[in-house]
């Protein structure tokens, strides 16, 4: 018990000191660990066991956050002129347009600051699922606490399957083993042993140290903990994200040029209408004045796709939400569309291309080479040879070598609720599964009782325990190890219900089999044994190495992490859109190569490069070899982080994934970081964009269509936006300049200024038509086949010139029909009408309102025909009906005429007005076959290439 407060914290290295003076300087008994009171004290001053996360934001901030934009700021300045305009026109009635405009910006903050809190509560709700506990000794009993609760001190019990909750001394080890890949990177685990250190070494051969965020793979112990929080390994890594610097997303950037682009051409359209108003009409009274500015504003906000910022919100978040649905957690909207340009994915292999299950496929005894079917823990599948089922001598030999290697043995197989699930070394409970799958060889084994062990050492390479047999009372020694190192402890060898001596011959043909196994990425265990007739009747058996001798080797198992079924269809359609994917593991490089080959990421022969190598690289050598080499292994943490910059300098848009303490760096400095949910540590998640829920490649996958889909959702609806409000400003100042062409002039009341369209007519026109519409494209499926074509490159723009002359003459097609429509109905002009100015600018209206809703179909491709998929959006539908309806309704409905200064139609009108407003539609058609002529003329070549050289490859 603690008698006194310990010392601010250890100041030397403690694998430098001895577990005494570790227990002295904390103050604590190792024999019975703090009092609950002194653990609560020490908690309280020193903190909780986690790692400092970034100061909360407040709420205020957050929500002020959402007006950080260039548009918001262009509309905030809209509603300030619309206002002034207002008061000077002496503040009749209500501000319409200002008020209509200040609803659409706080509506656009209200689901930014709601959508961006939904996806921070999902990631919250994940961290708690996966929250940590330990095991540690209080008050001389056993207790489990919240890892966070942990306390320097604190005399943790470690036992297989559990998380290091600390830094923590060891004081005992019984057959330790920890996995340590999320700090190291190295996937073996490491053999601890208390003895202290003479000198300081690197982290990986702190053999008497265990780290918070490792987890035990093998054996029990107990160690005193020395470091917590921020004063952990952990915790220092997670300093050096501090310093990786947060790069915006390829949206944040194209949206933030569109912005300051759109605010420029507001200026410069309104100032040129009004200024060409005022020179051709001769406005001088201040009432003419007050129009034209307010004109002004209208078409100011008629060129600004007001409602951008919200749609992107709205869709953004329905992205997140769709990604939800398929196992990933999105913490950044803008981090859907970034996932959807990525042209490299860097990946990690364990758990993510494969399933993270060991799994024993192949076994080699005497008799020949059997299969084992079935994947993964659930023991499900059997055993042949040559598809058929073992029998005699082979049936014997696998038995024996499955149950040997099952007894030899750490690992626990359970099954809760219909899983399988594994305590210990992966690779030691796939002989659990195996002999599952061969009957009768588990009801063997019930026969054997283990009486002691000699534990595994990375130095030894393999381990042995000794077994007595229930029937006759006989004791067996039984090994399980490295095939080479077993094999020469061996001098005879399994056949069949014999032994035969080993010879020299039998031996390199065993070697040769083994390496056999090696080349097919398999890892390989061998299984011995021998009786043992001394000192069986002793109680108390002490065996160590030495009894490890003349043992008959029985055979060879084939182990490997299967890869997941959907992984391979998912490389390959990565492949198939242009999207390169690289392998970045620190497993063997011949395990690496194999898995990439049968995956599909490279072809036969290509080759794996490792650390060591890179090493040996400038960064003018890496870059070269980054655009050839997809698999890498053997690496490091920061061979990570510098292939990742690497690719990033050669122009690629990087994903990357990874699950320990040390792939955050990496991840943070990727254009966009994927954390594993289930394996991830709690500074990966901090340090990712985005957690898939289920560790699988495939949903990265997934994610990348989606992301496509809705960043070519956001090129339809600012496709749409744009070439509709082009139509408004054309209509504007086309009208302004040839009204005595169309017949306006002549149809002025003496009044100085006469528009095609009053300023209430062009806000009503936003508010049917920039929203409902927009917001429907935004949520439209998949049209064209987004996978089909290569990823967008940074310096590719959303808009770009195709589509900018695209926009330019929907709008000049919208702005002709309007125009045409009024003068079809007035006196005058180059179509004799013989309507009022209010039924004729009515007509003009709704022929403009129309065109939008027929443009709402065209601007769903670039290319692809408006007929195509015409019904599969049936929300753009009900947007296209609810705006006929709003238009009906403000041109019959008396209240809403004198509002709006529209006069009723008949059906003659209304019959003009659709087949003008279609118009549009016949025009974007005519234009989408002559681009998809131009498209197969030049990819003509391209597939004549493919067509030749089929086997080509990135």
């Amino acid at each position: 018990m603690a008698l006194g407060p310990p010392s601010p914290r250890v100041l030397r290295d403690p694998s430098l000191l001895d577990a005494d003076a570790v227990g002295r300087e904390l103050d604590v008994d190792p024999s019975t660990g703090l009092s609950e009171e002194e653990a609560a004290r020490r908690l309280a001053t020193d903190g909780a066991n986690e790692l400092r996360g970034k100061k909360p934001v407040p709420t205020w901030r957050k929500i002020l956050t959402q007006f950080q934009d260039p548009l918001i700021y262009l509309l905030l300045a809209a509603v300030a002129i619309s206002l002034i305009a207002w008061i000077i026109d002496g503040a009749p009635g209500t501000p319409i347009d200002a008020l209509v405009i200040a609803a659409i910006i706080v509506l656009n903050a209200v689901l930014g600051y709601t959508q961006e809190s939904k996806a921070e509560n999902a990631v919250t709700a994940l961290g708690t699922m996966t929250a940590a506990v330990s095991t540690v000794l209080r008050d001389g009993k056993l207790r489990t606490v919240p890892s966070a609760e942990l306390v320097r001190g604190d005399v943790l019990v470690l036992d297989e399957g559990a998380a290091v909750g600390a830094d923590a001394r060891l004081l005992s080890a019984n057959a330790l083993r920890v996995q340590e890949a999320s700090l190291t990177g190295e996937s073996e685990a490491v053999t601890k042993d208390p003895t202290t250190l003479g000198h300081q070494v690197p982290l990986g051969d702190r053999l008497n140290m265990a780290y918070k965020g490792t987890a035990v793979a093998q054996g029990n112990g107990r160690a005193i903990v020395t470091g917590v929080g921020m004063d952990t390994e952990v915790g220092s890594i997670a300093e050096m994200l501090d310093a990786t610097v947060e790069e915006p997303t390829p949206l944040q950037n194209e949206v933030a040029a569109i912005s300051k682009m759109l605010g420029a051409a507001v200026v410069v359209i309104a100032l040129v209408v009004m200024l060409t108003i005022i020179l051709v009409d001769g406005v001088t009274e201040p009432s003419d004045l007050v129009i034209v500015l307010l004109l002004g504003v209208s078409l100011a906000v008629a060129a600004v796709p007001e409602g951008l910022p919200t749609i992107l919100s709205v869709v953004l978040a329905i992205g997140v939400q769709r990604m939800a649905k398929r196992n990933a957690v999105v913490k950044k909207l803008s981090a859907v569309e970034a996932l959807g340009s990525a042209s490299v994915i860097c990946t990690d292999k364990t758990g993510t291309l494969t399933r993270n299950e060991m799994t024993i496929q192949r076994i080699v005894t005497a008799s020949g080479t059997a299969e084992v079917s079935g994947i993964g823990y659930r023991p499900e599948g059997d055993v042949r040879s040559d598809a058929s089922q073992l029998v005699d001598a082979h049936l014997h030999e696998a038995r024996l070598l499955l149950g040997a290697g099952s007894l030899a043995n750490d690992a626990q197989l359970t099954e809760r609720a219909g899983a399988w699930e594994i305590v210990g070394d992966p690779t030691e409970a796939a002989f659990l599964v195996a002999a599952r799958k061969l009957a009768g060889t588990t009801e063997r084994m019930s026969r054997f009782e283990r009486r002691a062990e000699v534990p595994f050492t990375s130095e030894r390479k393999m381990m042995s325990t000794l077994h007595r047999e229930s029937n006759h009372g006989t004791h067996v020694l039984l090994s399980k190890g490295a095939p080479d190192v077993l094999l020469s402890s061996c001098t005879r060898q399994q056949v069949g219900r014999e032994t035969v001596p080993l010879t020299d011959q039998s031996r390199a043909e065993l070697l040769a089999e083994i390496e056999g196994l090696s080349a097919d990425a398999f890892r390989t265990l061998g299984v011995a044994y021998r009786s043992v007739t001394d000192q069986s009747a002793d109680d108390d058996i002490e065996i160590d190495q030495s009894w490890e001798e003349d043992l008959v080797y029985v055979g060879v198992v084939g182990i490997i992490d299967p890869a997941r079924s959907e992984v391979a269809p998912a490389i390959s359609e990565a492949h198939r859109a242009g999207i390169r994917v690289i392998m970045i593991t620190g497993d063997h490089p011949s395990t690496a190569s194999r898995i990439a080959q049968n995956l599909g990421i490279i072809e036969a022969g290509g080759r794996a490069v490792t650390g060591v190598e890179l090493d040996a690289l400038d960064d003018a050598e890496l870059l070269v070899l980054t655009r050839e080499v997809s698999v890498y292994a053997r690496v490091a943490p920061h061979h990570k982080l510098r292939l990742v910059d690497s690719l990033q300098s050669d122009g690629q848009i990087v994903s990357m994934t990874g699950d320990g303490v040390n792939d955050a760096p990496a991840l943070k400095s990727a254009d966009i970081g994927v954390a594993m949910g289930i394996t991830g540590t709690e500074v990966t998640k901090e340090a990712a964009r985005m957690i898939l829920a289920d560790d699988n490649f495939a949903t990265i996958v997934a994610a990348v269509r989606q992301g496509r889909v809705i960043f070519q959702n956001i090129k339809k609806f600012l496709r749409y936006l744009l070439s509709s409000n082009v139509g408004e400003v054309l209509t504007v100042f086309l009208g302004v300049v040839f009204a005595g062409v169309i017949g306006l002039n002549e149809a002025s009341d003496g009044s100085a200024v006469v528009l095609p369209l009053l300023a209430t007519q062009i806000l009503w026109i936003n508010l049917i038509t920039d929203s409902t519409p927009a917001l429907a494209m935004g949520i439209d499926p998949e049209i064209d086949d987004v996978m089909a074509r290569a990823p967008r490159k940074m310096t590719d723009r959303a808009i770009d010139a195709r589509m900018w002359k695209g926009i330019a003459s929907i709008g000049l097609v919208m702005a002709l029909s309007t125009l045409f429509a009024i003068d079809l109905f007035l006196p005058g002009g180059l179509v004799e009408g013989n309507d009022t100015l209010d039924v004729a600018r009515t007509a003009g209206f709704t022929t403009l309102v129309l065109a939008q809703l027929f443009n709402s179909l065209n601007a769903r491709s670039e290319t692809t025909s408006a007929f195509h998929g015409l019904f599969a959006n049936k929300w753009l539908w009900g947007a296209i009906g609810l705006g006929v309806a709003l238009q009906v309704a403000v041109v019959e409905v008396p209240l809403l005429q004198v509002a709006f200064g529209t006069a009723p139609l008949d059906l003659t009108h209304w019959a003009a007005c659709v087949a003008l407003g279609s118009i549009v539609l016949w025009y974007d058609e005519l234009r989408k076959l002559t681009l998809r002529r131009t498209d197969r003329r030049r990819n003509a070549p391209l597939r004549h290439a493919a067509a030749h050289n089929p086997h080509h490859s990135r």
